[in-house]
């Protein structure tokens, strides 16, 4: 499984492997480029099921 990346959010470098304690590592990627977009991919999916919650909420509003 050497073909997974991951990104370090404390110090913001990308990995390939678990180089990285669970604590400080986001993946896996299946590329660098993910990985080095992990913040923008995490930030996307949140919005994406705020939204989703969002009309959840509201479904008999």
């Amino acid at each position: 499984m050497t073909n997974q990346w991951f990104f370090n959010p404390s110090n913001g470098e990308v990995s390939q492997g678990k180089e990285d304690g669970i604590t400080d590592r986001m993946g896996p990627y299946g590329s660098r480029e993910e990985a080095e977009n992990a913040l923008k991919i995490a930030d996307e999916r949140t919005k994406a099921a705020d939204a989703y919650d969002e009309q959840d909420e509201n479904w008999g509003a």
